[in-house]
């Protein structure tokens, strides 16, 4: 008896439709759009921290005891041996932010072009801690309550964007929200640079003690091959003294939510130096911090005009595509930012694969969830094997997306649609075995 393909029926209809509308309401994200208000592209030369972040201090500015609980007046403050306080086990497990500076190279001996986020790694989840300053130099604080927020593509395995609250999955102790680390939690961690279109060497941590030196050396950055793309301008090299000088004032605003000054010190870089591709699209954050949209869109243009191989504003331009629900503007404006840049944008891959997906291209749709999980092996968004098990069903191929679903289910057990997941496992596990049977 042949195969029936239920699958395909009104109730695959409906099921996939159910899908594609979680899927895009999903806040698409880059690093600038975690922050709160609008985040400039690059901070302003005196502060290696944008949008709104802090450099982390070279000292605690109050002490802390073991249990890092906050030192107050009248408090005894523990004392601890004179001879090697690091072996004190009281003082091992001590809780409190830990200090590492060092250096991010290119691997040709040049300081970065761009402002590079530092990253720690651990048990295979990245938070990021701060940047690096115009030369390449770092200064961090590891569990500084006060520390930079993550992007929003770090979440926790059930909800890929951080679109809810919770403590971040797999990092050590929840340190994010117990201010401070101890020296057992960086067993598992690495330091890492993030700039995109390059590959990072790694440090790791393990074995690293709170005495120690901070310094910890220099961070080399490989460059990537076949990536077009960059989340730097290059025009700002070439950018006149006086647009440079507004350019900075107006990403100082920014930083401070100043939006309509940041707007008339961007629109006098921009008149000074029009093909000044990083003011434009700050120019154009500006203007949708204040609801001006139309604005917003013509400048991100007018940066993608002045530099195409500049990917912020490309990114921009894909939100609101993603806003609209617009499946074709999704899918062009994702290919392009694929091609400037294949390696850096897991999300991207997986937007692409949506459009895809409701253009009935099934066979581009696959593939792009197959690019999209391919970097994503933490499974950050499990929304990537929801999809591709989606795809592969409505292929005919039921083992497979069999495969995606407990995949998914396993990563997000307690998703919102487990349940529903759980229902399609079912079926697919029938349609499996009649398959073998009929063969």
């Amino acid at each position: 008896m042949p195969v029936t393909r239920t699958w395909n029926s009104h109730q695959t209809k409906s099921r996939a439709l159910r899908f594609t509308a979680l899927a895009l309401t999903l806040s698409f994200t880059t690093p600038a759009f975690a922050q709160e208000g609008p985040a400039p592209s690059a901070p302003p030369p005196t502060s290696p921290a944008p949008g709104g972040g802090t450099p982390a201090p070279s000292v605690p500015s109050t002490p802390t005891t073991p249990g890092g609980t906050t030192g107050r007046p009248g408090q005894t403050t523990p004392q601890y041996p004179t001879s090697d306080p690091r072996r004190d086990p009281s003082f091992q497990e001590m809780r409190r932010p830990i200090y590492l500076s060092g250096r991010v190279m290119i691997e040709d001996g040049v300081p970065p072009p761009d402002f590079v986020t530092m990253v720690l790694v651990c048990n295979g989840q990245p938070r990021p801690q701060g940047y690096t300053d115009s030369k390449g130099r770092f200064s961090i604080s590891l569990g500084d309550n006060n520390a930079m927020l993550a992007d929003a593509s770090v979440g926790n395995p059930t909800d890929p964007f951080g679109n809810s609250g919770g403590s971040r999955s797999g990092m050590p102790g929840g340190f994010g929200n117990r201010g401070g680390m101890s020296e057992r939690d960086l067993m598992s961690c690495e330091l890492k640079a993030e700039l995109a279109g390059y590959r990072s060497d790694v440090i790791s941590l393990a074995g690293r003690r709170i005495m120690d030196n901070p310094e910890v050396g220099t961070i080399i950055l490989h460059r990537l091959a076949n990536v077009e793309g960059f989340t730097y301008s290059m025009t700002s090299a070439l950018a006149p003294k006086d647009a440079k000088k507004a350019y900075e004032k107006g990403v100082d605003r920014l930083k401070k939510k100043k939006f309509n000054e940041a707007q008339a010190e961007l629109e006098k870089a921009v008149s000074l130096y029009p093909k000044y591709a990083s003011a434009w699209y700050d120019l154009g954050r500006a203007y949708e911090a204040q609801k001006n949209d139309q604005k917003a869109r013509e400048a991100f243009e007018k940066s993608i005009e002045a530099d195409a191989k500049f990917v912020n504003p490309h990114l921009e331009l894909l939100q609101y595509a993603v806003n609209e629900r617009n499946w074709e503007k999704i899918e062009q404006q994702a290919g392009t930012v694929l091609k400037l840049n294949p390696y850096n944008y897991p999300q991207v891959w997986f937007f692409h694969s949506v459009a895809s997906y409701n253009l009935k291209n099934l066979e581009a749709a696959e593939k792009s969830a197959r690019e999209a999980a391919k970097l994503d092996p933490q499974h950050r968004n499990p929304k990537i094997n929801h999809l591709l098990g989606v795809i592969l069903a409505d292929k005919g191929e039921y083992s497979s997306a069999l495969d995606q679903m407990r995949t998914y289910l396993n990563a997000s057990p307690n998703a919102p649609d487990a349940a529903n997941v759980k229902n399609m496992v079912t079926e697919l596990e029938k349609l499996t075995a009649a398959k073998k049977v009929d063969q």
